[in-house]
């Protein structure tokens, strides 16, 4: 009963989904759903999309690893970095009326820097969209009792989100996003409130969290500690702003007051209702007190198996369906925004002249491609952690495209060979990091990039130019008072 009910939901997905393809006529109705979304679907996109495999599994298995403070990436630092763009970015580049956040490089920067940003943000996005295929193979492993592998779960799960996603492209992410957000939050508070009293109350599970220590957020020693922590909470915050789904939200809104507003109330549910599945998680560990093994094995693996071995077939319906609702909606996002951004800023600057029709085709074509190469990445990676996958996503563009995009909106001496040597010293001194043992564990990678980033952009920027924009202009500032 089970298996039925979910595959009728899956099957629900898809008609949804090719349903909103109908809407698609052109490259803008496919990348930014023709700039027509009001807030609510906007709000539910942007909350649907943040919502995925980590909020459910990832971050909850981190909750009872590492407490609180070990979730400072996702959800803390996610949430805020959308109350982020909708604050400071949001209406700035809405009113560019662009695509891509790679096309915001070309015009601020010139061809050069669209390039190579654009190739870092999609980049970026193998890690994070490796997460939900991952997830996907996880949750058809445990509906079927371990018929289907992992690696045939992630094949099937894949292909679901595929068909809509190539055929509508933002069309059927926003429709499916608002239908699956309904579908989450429902679901997911009625196994809290299941559970909550199989646990013996909503205030006895908080209180064996609190006295197990597992709400400490900030980090009790010294320096070294409070930089780790530091810069844990900007990699997910800074580096998650120059992304494509994120920027696809606010270019989809129907005006810039649902571009700026949608973000920042996306942003902050998000993060309050993050901690449903956490509480679910404690609530778990009470029901099931042997699950020593299940935690030293795999947390991610403590939610569904309380839903699955505790719980009505009713509330499975709803966990599993919450759950498929949350990858789905993550992996669709996740699997557009990439491909859309190849386009718009790298295939098109080899192939210049496309007509419209030809870069929607290329479009679809590019979303089946890079979904095939993050499936194989997927199936390589099995068994990593979701919130690994997800948290070390984020660090290239963090390091590499979010100083431009930042120093380039709100610096106006910031030029392109600033812009540059932002980029390559950034991703220099991240890499340089990274191979040593003894660098990384003296300082985080991330924060040197960053550091190193923001020196290459004021030194770049402030010293003689031997690089001119892309107008000829030795300066930004001296071209734009002519």
């Amino acid at each position: 009963m089970l298996v039925s009910f979910i595959a009728l939901y899956l099957l629900a997905s898809i008609a949804i989904g090719l349903y909103a393809a109908t809407r698609v006529r052109n490259t803008a109705d496919y990348a930014v759903a023709g700039r027509s979304l009001p807030l609510a679907v906007v709000v539910a996109t942007t909350f649907a999309t943040w919502f995925g495999s980590e909020s459910v599994l990832g971050a909850p298995g981190q909750f009872v690893k590492e407490g609180l403070g070990g979730t400072v990436e996702d959800p803390f630092g996610a949430g805020m970095c959308l109350v982020l763009v909708g604050l400071f970015f949001a209406r700035k580049l809405y009113a560019m009326n662009i695509i891509t956040i790679g096309d915001y490089y070309r015009r601020r920067f010139g061809r050069a820097i669209e390039v190579l940003c654009s190739s870092i943000i999609i980049f970026s996005y193998l890690g994070w969209v490796g997460a939900q295929v991952t997830a996907l193979g996880l949750v058809f492993n445990l509906l079927s009792q371990g018929a289907i592998p992992v690696a045939w779960g992630m094949v099937i799960g894949t292909v679901i989100v595929l068909v809509y996603t190539l055929y509508g492209g933002m069309w059927s992410v926003a429709l499916t996003d608002f239908v699956q957000m309904i579908v989450i939050v429902a679901g997911l508070l009625l196994i809290a409130w299941y559970a909550a009293g199989m646990a013996g109350g909503a205030g006895h599970v908080i209180e064996v969290a609190s006295r197990e220590g597992r709400f400490n957020f900030f980090p009790s020693g010294g320096v070294k500690d409070w930089t780790f922590f530091f810069a844990a909470a900007i990699t997910m915050m800074l580096g998650s702003i120059p992304q494509q789904d994120v920027f696809q939200r606010v270019m989809s809104s129907n005006n810039a007051d649902t571009a700026r507003k949608g973000p920042v109330i996306g942003g902050l549910l998000y993060i309050g209702f993050a901690f449903v599945p956490m509480f679910i998680v404690i609530a778990g560990l009470i029901i099931m007190p042997g699950t020593s093994e299940l935690l030293a094995d795999d947390p991610q693996k403590v939610l569904p198996r309380l839903v699955l071995d505790h719980m009505p077939v009713a509330l499975q319906v709803a966990f599993f369906g919450a759950l498929l609702s949350a990858i789905m909606s993550t992996a669709s996002a996740t699997m557009l925004a990439p491909s859309t951004t190849f386009v718009e800023n790298i295939l098109r600057n080899l192939r210049p002249g496309m007509s419209d029709a030809e870069t929607l085709k290329a479009m679809r074509v590019s979303v089946l491609v890079f979904t095939l190469c993050v499936l194989v990445y997927s199936i390589t990676m099995e068994g990593s952690s979701i919130y690994e996958l997800v948290s070390g996503a984020y660090q290239v563009p963090l390091v590499g495209a979010f100083v431009p995009l930042a120093f380039g909106v709100y610096w106006k001496r910031a030029t392109t060979q600033g812009a540059l040597l932002a980029v390559a010293l950034g991703i220099g001194v991240w890499l340089w990091f990274a191979a040593s043992p003894v660098l990384n564990e003296a300082f985080p990678q991330q924060l040197a990039g960053v550091l190193a980033a923001i020196a290459g952009m004021v030194f770049g920027s402030l010293a003689p130019q031997w690089l001119p924009d892309h107008k000829g202009h030795p300066m930004h500032y001296a071209g734009a008072a002519r």
